[in-house]
């Protein structure tokens, strides 16, 4: 079982994250007022408190979590090779779509970040949206293995 540590948006393409403590997660906009929250496979991107470390700790760097800019910040839950499985966030339920692909922008917030992402899962999933409701930091998080 885990644990819902973060939550967070952009509010529009390249802006800075905003943390927000609770949010209403939706089937036509993800989590609200995220700027990519449209319908697809990346509705909703989803990072390991545990594999963001390993990356940090790679890099010799303690940075914020939002430098990575997923939407939720989980610990406790393995997303290794989860493709296809559903994450559930307090009420809230995730179909997970893929591993996220580290992109350049990774190394402008922190050269050699996109390496130290790329290994073992660390950036991350990309979900979209099978349940909606309200989500706050502190929700249990739990992951159903069984496709």
């Amino acid at each position: 079982m885990g644990e819902l540590l973060g939550i967070a948006i952009k509010e529009t393409s390249g802006a800075p994250m905003k943390v927000l403590e609770e949010a209403t997660v939706s089937l036509k906009s993800g989590v609200e007022n995220d700027s990519r929250g449209h319908p697809g496979e990346r509705q909703v991107t989803v990072l390991s408190r545990e594999l963001w470390e390993e990356a940090c700790a790679q890099l010799g760097v303690k940075l914020p979590w939002t430098t990575r800019r997923a939407n939720l910040l989980i610990e406790g839950i393995s997303l290794i090779d989860t493709t296809g499985y559903r994450l559930h966030v307090g009420d809230v339920v995730l179909e997970i779509t893929g591993e996220t692909i580290p992109c350049k922008h990774m190394d402008q917030a922190f050269q050699g970040l996109k390496d130290a992402l790329t290994p073992s899962w660390r950036a991350g999933v990309t979900c979209k949206v099978i349940k909606e409701g309200r989500i706050c930091v502190g929700n249990q998080v739990t992951i159903n293995y069984s496709v």
